[in-house]
């Protein structure tokens, strides 16, 4: 009996150890070839790495979201039991995410039932999550994602994999959108109104302005252009040959992915709406704002949306509006165009040219009309106490934002015209006390400081790797200036809570917009090629918002193979330093300097390394 009771334990502890041997090599198994259930592994130059599966928008409610951490407890300095050498480390995200949008997140809207006016088109307005509910994770590319292809030649072309959505092109076949051909998308420069190119149809609109040389630059007095409900931009990337910026906006809407074909094309683009809130633009912006049939009802809200435009039009400003009801004789076209016009002229707008189907009007030069109009006209003006360069989540109001003093009796805006406009203090310096010694020195500042950056760059970089960059921090612009010789655009972006200097950046020639760096950006994920972080990881410490979530941003609307210029204090620098391997991120240089207001500032080069997802990678082979 006893020799009996020994077998059996003999047999107990021998299943036993093959019951552990068996589970180590399952879980070595899931581990090296991953979970259809929780996504693919990711790879790096043949590294293979955690991978996040479940949504921070919801699916398992009670599941780990990855490495949520208490906002509030962020600091540079070590926390307790961080000895500042540990190595952080991020999960990837599930593949169903690689065009996420945190703020701009459809599915967020559903999951959490935000109740939101359609009519207004609140649901494609900024909703962030909340800390909680956001992915701590990296944003994984599209399976087959190759390096985008080069400037100018990207103007026309894309590849495939990496914005794989066809039905744009099949959807809008007739107007020369996009055609698919092989394994890239192609883009012939035509759009809903202008099917045979949008080169012809700007010099038409030229034409019609009596511009010299039809060339719609009218001698670099035109520069900036609003092009609301955008296509896929080929109207404002056609524009650059003329040296005309165009800002590119449209939603995330049922033409999906309209901006990121943009901004995959090299051109300059944004995600927004007219919908509730202002755009986030100053007063002033733009010499030309641009509809071709865009489906905005203009006379809704007692014409809240056109006047949104007229906030946003300089002095003498134009709008070229192309759409059915400047030329249909149908009934309800024509009603539209009669009541249009009606509100335009209660506005003081006055119609430039009119040709085809095509209407130009041009807005005033001074207060003149808007003093003569009948007491109780409609559009009123707005309040004196109202702040037209007040953008960030400020509601639109149905009013007319008179001109200042100075644009009154100047009888426009005093600008210089282009290239001259970039480096003349424009007469809005006045607004911060600023003086033209005072710009005329942080441009050349800047000037000194970029060709810093590029001597660390320069073993890196060829005179096409960088097309798409952002200014986290632009000030006045000044770090764009000094760019102006490189074949690149910049976002330049100004902090919402800080001096509202995106006038001046627009009032130089440029473009850009304003943020609250706390929250992520409206763009997609691996748009911009260079970012520059002056300052930026400082300032979010002070408003106890999350280092490790700025820097998972930076590298989700980052491409791969970009680069991230942080110019920032010893201790920051040493921060982020922590987070490059979690983030394949490889540094490339460094440099201190003792031209920043606080002393020395320390200047650190990073590029994003290309890694793809094990399903990525094996349909790469």
């Amino acid at each position: 009996m006893m020799m009996k009771g020994r077998s059996d334990g003999a047999q107990k502890k021998r299943l036993l150890t093959s019951v552990c041997i068996v589970a180590v090599f399952l879980v070595f198994l899931y581990v090296y070839f991953g979970s259809k259930n929780s996504g693919q592994s990711a790879l790096e130059y043949g590294t293979r790495l955690r991978k996040l599966g479940s949504s921070y928008l919801g699916g398992d409610e009670d599941s780990d979201l990855g490495s949520k951490h208490d906002e509030s407890s962020f600091k540079f300095g070590l926390d307790e039991g961080d000895d500042g050498m540990t190595a952080k480390s991020f999960p990837v995200c599930d593949d169903r995410h690689s065009e996420l949008i945190p703020c701009l997140d459809r599915n967020m809207i559903y999951q959490t039932r935000l109740k939101l006016d359609l009519s207004l088109m609140e649901h494609y307005e900024r909703h962030c999550p909340l800390p909680e509910r956001r992915f701590n994770c990296l944003i994984p590319p599209p399976p087959g994602y190759k390096i985008p292809i080069k400037w100018p030649k990207s103007r026309d072309e894309v590849w495939k994999a990496n914005i794989p959505h066809t039905h744009l092109a099949h959807e809008k076949s007739d107007q020369n959108w996009m055609v698919v051909k092989g394994d890239k998308i192609n883009f012939p420069g035509g759009g809903t109104h202008f099917h045979y190119g949008a080169d012809k149809y700007i010099a038409l609109m030229a034409n019609m302005l009596n511009f010299p040389n039809n060339n719609l630059n009218n001698g670099g007095r035109l520069r900036t252009v609003f092009d609301v409900g955008c296509g896929v931009a080929s109207f404002g990337g056609y524009l650059l040959s003329s040296d005309i910026m165009a800002m590119s906006l449209a939603p995330n809407d049922v033409h999906q992915n309209q901006i990121q074909f943009a901004l995959e094309r090299g051109i300059p683009a944004s995600l927004g709406v007219l919908g509730t809130k202002r755009l986030p633009y100053p007063s002033r912006s733009f010499e030309l704002a641009h509809c071709s049939r865009c489906r905005i009802d203009w006379l809704q809200r007692d014409g809240l949306l056109l006047l949104e435009l007229d906030r946003v039009l300089r002095p003498g400003g134009y709008f070229a509006y192309s759409s059915p009801e400047a030329y249909a004789q149908d009934e309800e076209d024509l009603k539209i165009w009669r009541e249009m016009s009606a509100l335009v002229e209660r506005m003081c707008w006055r119609i430039a040219s009119k040709k085809n189907q095509t209407v130009i009007w041009q807005k005033p030069l001074t207060n003149d009309c808007y003093l003569e109009r009948e007491p109780g006209t409609q559009p009123p003006l707005c309040r004196s106490d109202d702040d037209p360069d007040a953008v960030w989540g400020v509601h639109m109001e149905a009013c007319i934002s008179p001109y200042s003093e100075h644009d009154h009796k100047s009888r426009g805006s005093a600008l210089a015209p282009w290239p001259a406009r970039l480096t003349s203090p424009p007469p809005r310096l006045a607004d911060f006390g600023y003086s033209s010694e005072m710009f005329v020195k942080d441009t050349e500042l800047w000037r000194q400081r970029v060709d810093n950056y590029w001597s660390l760059l320069s073993p890196k970089i060829s005179s096409d790797t960088l097309r798409n960059v952002m200014d986290m921090k632009a000030n006045l612009g000044s770090f764009a200036a000094a760019l102006k010789e490189k074949d690149v655009w910049v976002m330049n972006v100004v902090p919402e809570d800080g001096p509202k200097t995106l006038k001046i950046v627009y009032d130089r020639g440029l473009i850009g917009t304003v943020h609250n760096w706390c929250e992520a950006f409206s763009t997609y994920p691996r748009t911009y090629d260079l970012l520059h972080a002056w300052d930026i990881l400082s300032e979010i410490e002070k408003k106890s918002c999350s280092g490790e979530d700025l820097l998972l941003e930076i590298d989700r609307i980052l491409r791969p193979t970009g680069f991230v210029i942080f110019r920032d204090k010893q201790l920051v620098i040493d921060f982020v330093k922590k987070y490059l391997s979690a983030l394949h991120w490889e540094a490339i240089g460094t440099s201190s300097d003792s031209t920043g207001q606080d002393g020395d500032e320390v200047v650190f080069v990073v590029q994003k390394k290309l890694w793809l997802t094990s399903e990525s990678f094996r349909n790469t082979e």
